[in-house]
């Protein structure tokens, strides 16, 4: 049997058991093709028996050497894969799969985001425009949002944190904010426990916010009382609506960015980075475990310092003429 009789009846089965989309079985007939025509220009006999680990190893190669992305080509190796599977599955002397092993590049891990220091002050400190910047939701807004900012927080710490710290009940308190408004203690990833800081400016509209705070609290029940960012309904903030508020501020300031509470931290790390030059500080605020992890904001603040140095330097860039 040749490859193509073979990939037609892998594709048959999955149509029929797997109950595929026409989509998708499209999508595994042409990478189960580029793998048929790899083999037939490397001159391997008609069936797919003879295909060798290194072949596939070498086919990844020229596809990354092409242009196509990891991701792509991880989809490829993983239909490979499946295909030989089947086959020996049906019985073909497959001596192991070709595949198994190969693994796709690694993405380059892109850069975060952050906002520059101008838009992440104005979109933490300005109202919504046209809304009355007391009116109760408000005040939420701008607390979280100073607090985003001031911290670092990540989106969940800030919806699980308490007004203090609560034992009871068979309830304990992940996250809290202190009683002079000053730090706050988080759980991030891995249970691992931290205290981060809290600026004046995020201490000030966290006060106002426990000031109007009563307004609807009034309305939580038993297990929403401890929780100190509420909805209008009296229940504990969600990360989503979090995500929804600070979307609909930034497009509403004009902020050309696709904000969301994540933005907010590598903006937080971004900016500590470039005043202070304590890497090691910046990691235990994130509370990552590696400073691996923290490392890629020295690219933000190298890309920084490239522009200013290019922008004011005599020296950095070419002239027409000689000095």
């Amino acid at each position: 049997m040749g490859f193509d009789t073979d990939i037609g009846s892998y594709l048959e089965s999955l149509r029929t058991q797997r109950m595929l989309s026409p989509h998708t079985l499209s999508n595994y007939g042409r990478d189960l093709g580029n793998l048929a025509r790899f083999a037939a220009a490397s001159g391997t006999s008609p069936g797919p028996e003879q295909v060798t680990h290194v072949q596939i190893r070498k086919l990844a190669a020229q596809l990354h050497a092409q242009g196509l992305s990891p991701r792509s080509i991880a989809r490829q190796l993983s239909a490979w894969r499946g295909f030989f599977s089947w086959l020996a599955e049906q019985g073909r002397p497959l001596e192991r799969n070709p595949v198994d092993g190969v693994k796709a590049p690694r993405r380059a891990k892109s850069l975060p985001k952050a906002l520059s220091p101008d838009d992440a002050i104005r979109l933490v400190a300005q109202p919504m425009p046209g809304r009355d910047p007391e009116a109760v939701e408000q005040q939420c807004n701008r607390a979280m949002f100073e607090l985003l900012y001031s911290s670092g927080l990540r989106v969940s710490e800030l919806a699980g944190l308490d007004l203090r710290y609560v034992q009871q009940d068979g309830y304990r308190s992940l996250g809290w904010l202190d009683d002079q408004l000053s730090e706050v203690t988080v759980t991030g990833k891995g249970s691992k426990m931290r205290t981060v800081p809290v600026g004046t400016h995020a201490a000030q509209a966290l006060g106002a916010w426990l000031q109007a705070r009563p307004a609807v609290a009034t309305a939580a029940t038993p297990d929403h009382q401890c929780a100190l960012f509420l909805n209008s309904r009296g229940r504990r903030i969600t990360p989503a609506v979090v995500q929804k508020r600070i979307k609909a501020h930034a497009r509403a300031l004009g902020i050309p960015a696709n904000v969301h509470p994540h933005v907010m931290r590598h903006s937080f790390a971004s900016h500590v980075l470039q005043s202070s030059g304590d890497l090691r500080a910046v990691q235990e605020m994130l509370g990552h475990a590696s400073i691996a992890s923290t490392q890629v904001y020295t690219s933000l603040d190298f890309q920084r310092l490239a522009q200013v140095y290019d922008a004011a330097h005599p020296r950095a860039k070419k002239r027409n003429s000689e000095d």
